[in-house]
């Protein structure tokens, strides 16, 4: 399983429910990447997306607690035993976990690579990425050329579990 986030200096992904910054490039790495394939994700995160409602042409899981919600176009599932049911059905390569920090703490150990788009910045923020800098099994395995957007500098990371 894969994670995609984009996370400043501090690991941060985001305020008050809204991502840090929007970077087309980023955005467009997210869409390439997430295409056809299948994204897991909390509530909250599909809450952000335009209309709350699910990416298209992806298959959208959510994971919440809320036995009563339900969303068009969407799998929903109330517990991890029954997210893992649901992925198994899936190709372990073409499930990506898109968010948030819960969705993200609670599947990081599952996963065993990360496309992780560090800004160089280091914002206000309530919710964070598990640091994997931090996690000895986590290493870099790829890191792109320097990158710009107005006066923002980040790079396209890809983390692998060895």
């Amino acid at each position: 399983m894969n994670l995609i986030a984009a996370v400043d200096n501090n690991w941060a992904i985001g305020k008050n429910n809204q991502l840090l910054v929007s970077i087309p490039a980023d955005m467009k790495f997210f869409r390439t990447e997430t295409t056809g394939k299948v994204v897991v994700m909390g509530r909250k995160t599909l809450e952000t997306f335009p209309n709350g409602q699910p990416l298209k042409n992806r298959t959208n899981i959510v994971l919440t607690r809320d036995k009563s919600y339900q969303v068009k176009d969407a799998i929903v599932v109330y517990s991890l035993e029954e997210l893992r049911e649901e992925l198994k059905k899936y190709p372990s390569e073409d499930i990506y976990v898109i968010g948030g920090e819960s969705i993200y703490r609670q599947l990081v150990d599952e996963c065993d690579v990360a496309h992780i788009t560090k800004i160089d910045f280091s914002y206000s923020a309530d919710t964070y990425f598990p640091n994997l800098d931090e996690k000895p099994e986590w290493k870099i395995t790829q890191i792109s050329e320097e990158q710009t957007y107005f006066d923002l500098i980040y790079h396209f990371l890809k983390y692998e579990k060895v």
